[in-house]
């Protein structure tokens, strides 16, 4: 069996309690976490809130470092950022200052790249991810769905063997959220990289991964791992089909009795969660 591309070994995250500066007091927010990511898979984790996982894929991206164990990418462990890994956020990312073309040729202009050459391989990456004639165009005269494109783009020109995508479509419309899962199905189809995609969307998850993994509550530990058994491409009589909804309530299933214990604890001891 070839050897995972990204190995997780027991990894845990503690931080101090801001509310007590001059004691040793911490939180965990992750406990004990070990996975193996394979080349080309497409995963994705699912998870409460506070769980963990944005933690989990900072550290992966070196980003951060864990309090212990360990995260090697093709047998190097990691303790900064990769080179071969670039990361695209939910949040805005794109420089409002800048065009279509020119958010996307910022990482490489930023390696030395010279003007023709990076403009040459950048509109093919626009042309990918379907942004052909936005080229001059600003952030602020595109849609929400658009500017995640950019993003999406400025991320494949540096030719990234792992992308990491941190609810990259939470802020938008659920009818958005359908096209670009399926455009980015149809890049990842084509450019083969190895993609770990957080999402608090279930449906998303099934529609999108290989394997889903689901976190437990705060401590962040991984409870499960489904693997979506569903054939490739995901159209829409896959995804309005009878094993979908299945696992969709399999993974709820799971997600749920972790989003209880989430409100008991957030409520205290004794307490009943309100839903």
């Amino acid at each position: 069996m070839d050897k995972p591309i990204i190995e997780i070994r027991e990894v845990t995250k503690s931080y101090p309690v801001e509310s007590s500066p001059h004691c040793q007091e911490t939180i965990e927010v992750l406990q004990r976490v070990s996975l193996d990511i394979r080349q080309g898979e497409f995963l994705a984790i699912i998870g409460t809130s506070g769980c963990g996982k944005s933690t989990l894929l900072n550290m992966i991206g070196g980003l951060i470092g864990p309090t212990g164990g360990e995260i090697c990418v093709e047998g190097e462990c990691i303790s900064g950022p990769h080179p071969k890994i670039t990361m695209v956020f939910q949040e805005m990312s794109v420089f409002p200052w800048r065009t279509v073309m020119e958010n996307t040729e910022f990482g490489l202009e930023m390696r030395g790249l010279d003007r023709t050459t990076r403009r040459g391989k950048c509109q093919e990456i626009i042309d990918l991810v379907g942004l052909r004639g936005f080229e001059k165009r600003y952030p602020q005269e595109l849609s929400g769905g658009m500017n995640q494109r950019v993003a999406i783009a400025r991320a494949l020109s540096l030719d990234p063997d792992i992308l990491l995508m941190d609810e990259p479509f939470g802020a938008l419309d659920e009818q958005t959220r359908l096209i670009l899962g399926e455009e980015l199905l149809r890049i990842w189809g084509e450019l083969g990289q190895t993609i770990v995609f957080i999402t608090h969307n279930i449906n998303e998850a099934v529609q999108l991964a290989d394997r889903v993994v689901v976190m437990s509550a705060r401590p962040g530990r991984i409870k499960r791992e489904v693997t979506i058994d569903l054939p490739r491409p995901r159209d829409l009589a896959v995804i309005t089909g009878q094993k979908f909804v299945s696992l969709v309530g399999e993974i709820w299933a799971e997600l749920r009795e972790e989003s209880l214990r989430a409100l008991r604890y957030e409520k205290g001891p004794g307490e009943s969660p309100e839903l």
